[in-house]
């Protein structure tokens, strides 16, 4: 088996895992407070990446001055994130929020390209205004009545590639394992403390009723998925990587139905096709750049978070 195939595999393996992730928070949160369920999955990831970095023997890293100052930054933009996302899925469908996080490829867009000035070809155009109409489509049944749920994520999901441009810098300090550990360690004490001052119960036993879901969020989702995606793109580009996620809603929506009992409607069906088109057209490069000029460098909202 070639490397490359290897690498599409664990691209595979990580998108379906992560297609789950909507339902699985979901299915959390029908027990538990939004800021507990996300700070004991976040600790349950630390100790996933702790056990690989004893393993892989990397704990001098933690010494790295340069990432310690990129990881502030990085715990600010991607706690603000899993934040928006946890406590959207409270109103709005796993299904809902898996299409309307395809519209990161869009807010990267606007960052690496627009805002930096980067070079962009036409079909970028075409592109973003594609992913605006998907996410149009998403939030039109609630025009009259906005949706808090779907308007959080939305917010939360312009917030991740700010948090991946730190963690581009971060990655070439120290390894990826390592920068999620850090990640976890700086973000669960801070949710759990946020937590307790909102009155909510932070014990284990809080958990009772949807220990199943945080476990799995937290040790297999926060945690194997994530090693899924570094190690695919280590083998594939992250361009290849992002256009192969872009299976990830339907199979969120497929799952739900089957999961939840929550079928798809229509808009999210119709929504789907302008939002995967919209992202092939961002993601996917010709050789047409002028020498010297780079182009976007994406970082995809689902499986590529992290």
């Amino acid at each position: 088996m070639t490397e490359e195939r290897k690498g599409e595999l664990f691209i595979a393996a990580g998108g379906v895992l992560w297609s789950i992730f909507p339902i699985i928070t979901a299915l959390s949160l029908a027990g538990t407070a939004p800021l507990v369920s996300l700070g004991w999955t976040t600790l349950l990831a630390g100790i996933f990446f702790a056990a690989l970095i004893a393993k892989r023997k990397k704990w001098g890293e933690l010494k790295n001055r340069t990432a310690l100052g990129y990881m502030v930054w990085i715990s600010l933009f991607i706690g603000l994130y899993y934040g928006f996302l946890f406590f959207g899925l409270q109103f709005t469908s796993p299904g809902n929020a898996s299409l309307i996080s395809l519209t990161e490829v869009f807010y990267s867009f606007l960052l690496f390209n627009v805002w930096h000035r980067q070079y962009f070809a036409k079909r970028y155009i075409l592109g973003a205004l594609l992913m605006l109409l998907g996410a149009a489509i998403v939030l039109l049944p609630n025009a009259q009545r906005i949706n808090p749920g779907d308007m959080l994520i939305l917010a939360g999901t312009a917030m991740a590639p700010l948090g991946n441009y730190f963690q581009q810098k971060a990655r070439k300090e120290i390894s990826s394992e390592t920068m999620m550990f850090l990640r976890s360690i700086m973000h669960a004490p801070v949710i759990l403390f946020l937590a307790y001052l909102l009155g909510n119960s932070i014990s284990p036993a809080a958990l009772r009723s949807v220990w199943v879901a945080v476990a799995i969020n937290g040790f297999v989702l926060f945690g194997l998925s994530k090693i899924f995606w570094i190690e695919g793109i280590h083998r594939i580009s992250v361009t290849k990587a992002d256009a192969m996620c872009g299976f990830e809603p339907l199979l969120t929506l497929l799952l739900a139905w089957l999961i939840l009992g929550t079928a798809p409607t229509g808009f999210q069906l119709v929504s789907f096709v302008p939002l995967f088109f919209g992202m092939l057209l961002l993601t996917y490069r010709r050789k047409e750049v002028p020498p010297g000029v780079a182009e976007l460098p994406v970082f995809s909202g689902g499986a590529s978070e992290g």
